[in-house]
């Protein structure tokens, strides 16, 4: 019994800690490599484009020409749905959260939005011509939301487009990973 306590050793470890990669408590999980990824990257860009669409209409007299609703609706809601889900990868959700499949969801929303992003963009392009006169300040801030309308709806493809690339990459080799025992079933 004696030799019981020298024969153990207590050795006490801390996880590491990287710098600047992430943050980590109990609730919250910071990603900061989640800001460095395409998906991340196309994100950001949809939100600052999407802001400068919404703000555009909204400083004209958007409400005369039902089609400028229309392109107002789709920016602001898909702006808001977009900052929600880019928080939701941000701050680690989607790993607490795992009964979520998080890359159909993510793909589903990115196809509708594209989609949306679509009629929004041709809706706003069809309509400035016949009322507004070229050189008037409503003419100038439509004609550059149609713009921006355009490159948010080519970053929502994009965004669509490297989704189904993850979704295919995830579940391409399901059966194989699986009967080798790579991947749980």
């Amino acid at each position: 019994m004696a030799e019981f306590p020298a024969k153990v050793s207590t050795v006490t470890s801390s996880q590491p800690h990287t710098t600047g990669q992430s943050f980590t408590s109990r609730f919250l999980s910071v990603d900061l490599v989640f800001i460095r990824t395409i998906p991340a990257i196309l994100m950001i860009f949809e939100i600052a484009l999407g802001l400068l669409v919404w703000a555009l209409i909204a400083s004209t007299h958007y409400y005369k020409i039902p089609a400028f609703g229309w392109v107002m609706f789709v920016s602001v809601v898909l702006w808001i749905l977009t900052i929600i889900l880019f928080l939701l990868y941000f701050l680690g959700v989607n790993r607490k959260l795992a009964i979520v499949p998080w890359t159909i969801t993510t793909l589903a929303f990115n196809i509708s939005a594209a989609i949306l992003y679509i009629t929004a963009f041709l809706a706003n392009a069809a309509s400035i011509t016949p009322y507004f006169r070229a050189g008037s300040l409503d003419f100038n801030n439509l004609a550059a939301a149609a713009f921006f309308a355009c490159l948010v709806m080519i970053a929502y493809c994009a965004s669509s487009f490297f989704g189904f690339m993850a979704w295919r990459g995830e579940g391409s080799n399901a059966a194989t990973s699986q009967a080798d025992g790579s991947r749980p079933a």
